[in-house]
């Protein structure tokens, strides 16, 4: 695997236009991944895009409350057991149902909005049309080609991650398009991550007649996310992102459950950052604190592999008249387990944009065919 590739899949004839009406459809078929029926018809729609494409589709049922999730293996003749490519990547987003009323399919200029099309439906589709017109000219992709897309990565991956490993230990090379990064480039390496689940414990009253014999978890957790914050450093963060608590505006909550999240560059940092989650007391007597260690990301640190398959797709990118800088970025993804595995990952393949799982999501549209073209040539040029 030289780093100064030539591949006729470079010049495809990718069009934007086509490709944004593939997109739609995807788009516009909400999946959040605590719906497992709408996680679900999102893999129907990618299955059969899939399926026409003539591969060998398979439905793998979700577990955990989670939705299905699709495996298509692309007919080759080195066969099934020789390792090839791996395109990792999940159709779970973030935004529930009904987000379509507040952030509607749209095309401005050089942009299109909607939920979930910059992550990371704008880069699956892309990675799915770079096979279509591959296939349509008849170009051969030396190493067999895998699309593994999932349902939970949003939350973790809690019940895909053993599945994901596994078909990686398959592969000889995994492609994750994920969103680009801002500046166009790709990524090499990926932060460690957890999570964490608490729960406070207080004691009830009538928050009315008998408010001094209450013990509040909700105050309890206020103090417990102020201080868990106030632990950010430069080398680990910590953030709180979900809080519930009470039931009864009269009562004195006796329960409050929180998430939080810590992400690190190290592994070393991000383990000290667990100790000191899992050793937090309460503030306050008579009060209980419970901090449960949930889903976590390995750091993934590139190794010669994974610099070797980014020079490949370096000068892939300057045949097509543009560079691509890497980076280790944060914000988890798939390839933090397939990397922190050994396997030449390349991560940040998809779409340009901005605006993940806000009300502001959009990609470029300009980007969409350069990026296609890219991946067509990693597919074409891998061996």
């Amino acid at each position: 695997m030289d780093d100064a590739p030539t591949t006729p899949a470079l010049d495809l004839p990718f069009d934007t236009e086509a490709m944004l009406d593939g997109l739609r459809p995807w788009v516009e078929c909400e999946s959040p991944t605590f719906d497992a029926a709408a996680v679900g018809r999102m893999m129907d729609l990618a299955g059969r895009d899939l399926a026409l494409l003539g591969a060998r589709v398979e439905r793998i049922p979700g577990r955990l409350g989670f939705g299905d999730c699709i495996r298509a293996r692309f007919p080759h003749p080195a066969g099934d057991t020789t390792p090839g490519i791996l395109v990792l990547a999940h159709l779970d987003t973030v935004h529930p149902v009904g987000t379509l009323q507040k952030l509607p399919w749209k095309r401005e200029g050089g942009t299109c909005r909607g939920p979930g099309i910059f992550d990371m439906k704008g880069g699956t589709f892309l990675a799915v049309e770079a096979m279509r017109q591959i296939l349509r000219a008849g170009l051969p992709t030396p190493l067999p080609v895998t699309f593994l897309l999932t349902s939970d990565e949003e939350v973790g991956s809690p019940s895909t991650r053993d599945m994901i490993e596994a078909e990686a230990r398959r592969a000889r090379f995994v492609l994750v398009p994920e969103p680009a990064r801002p500046d166009g480039g790709v990524v090499t390496g990926r932060y460690a991550i957890a999570r964490f689940r608490l729960r406070t414990t207080g004691r009830p009253s009538h928050a009315g007649a008998t408010l001094g014999e209450g013990r509040s978890a909700i105050r309890e957790m206020c103090r417990q996310v102020l201080a868990i914050e106030a632990m950010t450093t430069e080398d680990c963060t910590f953030s709180a992102g979900v809080i519930h608590g009470g039931q009864w505006v009269n009562c004195v909550a006796t329960h409050c459950d929180a998430e939080v999240l810590s992400m690190a560059k190290r592994q070393a940092d991000l383990d000290a950052g667990v100790s000191r989650m899992l050793a937090l007391k309460p503030a306050a007597p008579d009060v209980a604190l419970e901090v449960t260690r949930g889903v976590t990301r390995p750091v993934w640190e590139p190794d010669s592999g994974t610099m070797a398959l980014y020079n490949v797709a370096r000068g892939l990118a300057r045949s097509l008249g543009f560079d691509i800088a890497h980076q280790s970025s944060g914000g988890g993804s798939d390839g933090n387990f397939t990397g922190a595995m050994g396997i030449p990952t390349l991560d940040g393949l998809g779409v340009a944009g901005a605006g993940a799982h806000t009300l502001d999501e959009h990609i470029q549209v300009g980007s969409l065919v350069p990026r296609a073209r890219l991946f067509a040539g990693l597919l074409t040029r891998l061996s």
